[in-house]
């Protein structure tokens, strides 16, 4: 469990993801695109990120 995500919401919006990974906004639409980050729901035309899921795939990145 990283520290600080439990106190996130379930459900995170495309700037929080930004700000968590310190990249673009516009990063994040790229990533997206490419089906880089996991955990991405489509709300109409909003996008939204499973909180579990982001954790479950930084943990991942950081143990190889």
């Amino acid at each position: 469990c990283l520290p600080g995500f439990d106190s996130l919401p379930l459900l995170l919006q495309v700037e929080e993801v930004a700000a968590l990974l310190r990249v673009s906004r516009k990063a994040i639409y790229a990533m997206v695109e490419r089906d880089e980050i996991p955990g991405v729901t489509k709300l109409g035309r909003r996008l939204r990120f499973r909180r579990d899921a982001l954790e479950a795939w930084l943990v991942d990145a950081s143990a190889k």
